[in-house]
């Protein structure tokens, strides 16, 4: 992959409004990255740690790709972190209303294509409905950013963790290339028993889905060395996603 030496993209939050809509009617590709700054990590990862990734892939996509980057939106139907004190979850119709209006304004200000930027998981289903909505009448996607066949790929082959899923070796990697002066390692806990599907709890020690940390694997085998090669293969399917056009009419 090649990156440009200057940027190729904006930020909408960094240009004026005409800058914006020339950049639209060229064809620039509205992104609207998606990622919680309010979900606990465990103890030894930011809040904002979802945020901070697609962060990340924001700033690279402005500088490989004609884009037009929104402003992060960093609250959603995040429910299963809610036990852990600073994790905010709105409800799912919130969610899904409040990520229409905004497509529906990308689409008003002129753009042709939209993209989403996820990094949740029980945001998937509320934006499939809200890419949906019949108001949409330009090409749409959404991309997953843990669902790409290499990022899964590379998962697969550099952990050591028996399970994960949350706050693991896998994202304590990630933010080990992207932040490490947010990650506090020697606070890491490996979490004793996998989590069930369903909300996280702190305080029903018998449950299947008990976890007095949050963390579901085992960060403590997380490396910045991981990182740089999950994100690697992570940037890599979203490029990929890039070329795909009509995904969602």
């Amino acid at each position: 992959m090649t990156r440009s030496t200057s940027p190729r993209g904006i930020f909408v939050a960094d240009a004026p409004w005409p800058t914006v809509a020339r950049r639209l009617e060229a064809g620039a590709v509205a992104v609207l990255p998606i990622g919680a700054a309010a979900k606990e990590h465990g103890p030894h990862l930011p809040l904002g740690t979802d945020w901070h990734q697609v962060e990340w892939l924001a700033r690279e996509l402005v500088m490989r790709r004609d884009v037009v980057v929104w402003p992060t939106l960093n609250y959603g139907f995040y429910p299963v972190f809610v036990d852990y004190p600073g994790s905010i979850s709105t409800s799912q119709t919130t969610f899904i209303a409040l990520v229409t209006e905004i497509a529906l304004g990308l689409q008003q200000a002129g753009a042709i294509r939209v993209v989403i930027l996820n990094t949740g998981i029980s945001t998937i289903e509320p934006l499939e409905t809200a890419l949906g909505d019949p108001r949409l009448v330009r090409e749409k996607q959404l991309i997953n950013v843990y669902h790409g066949p290499r990022f899964i790929q590379t998962s697969a082959g550099l952990a050591e963790q028996t399970f994960g899923g949350h706050a693991d070796e896998i994202e304590t990697s990630l933010m080990l290339t992207i932040a490490p002066h947010l990650v506090d390692l020697p606070r890491a806990v490996p979490a004793t028993t996998r989590i069930a599907r369903g909300l996280f709890n702190r305080y029903a020690p018998h449950a299947p889905n008990f976890s007095a940390s949050g963390v579901n694997g085992n960060p403590t085998l997380a490396s910045a060395t991981k990182g740089e090669q999950l994100l690697h293969a992570m940037l890599a399917d979203v490029e990929a996603e890039f070329e795909i056009t009509g995904a969602h009419p």
